[in-house]
């Protein structure tokens, strides 16, 4: 019977040992991001006037000319975007009949 429990304490003494032999954790901050040259704000208070008109591909120009976004994507109902926030990039959210509903940077 004692020959049974030997391999279970040989392996729970072995893992005990193995709990001392973690690596302590740098103290030193981490490095800032790199800095991404931006131009700051996408633009989208300069055209808030363009929410509930209809999308179209001329006016999302207009609206990306106006508000000097670097970078513009339109979302529609059940699209997949990425997560990623860019300050400089605006977001123009659309409903089911192309109906813009938001406007905003990201």
């Amino acid at each position: 019977m004692t020959f049974k429990l030997l391999p279970t304490v040989v392996a729970g003494l072995l893992l005990a040992g193995c709990a001392g032999l973690t690596p302590t954790p740098s103290r030193e901050p981490a490095p800032p991001p790199p800095m991404v040259e931006t131009r700051g704000e996408c633009g989208a208070a300069q055209v808030q006037d363009r929410v509930g008109r209809e999308y179209s591909p001329a006016l999302g120009e207009a609206i990306r000319a106006e508000s000097g976004a670097a970078a513009m994507r339109v979302i529609r109902p059940g699209e997949a975007v990425t997560l990623d926030y860019r300050p400089d990039r605006l977001n123009v959210r659309l409903d089911e009949g192309d109906v813009i509903t938001e406007i905003g940077c990201g």
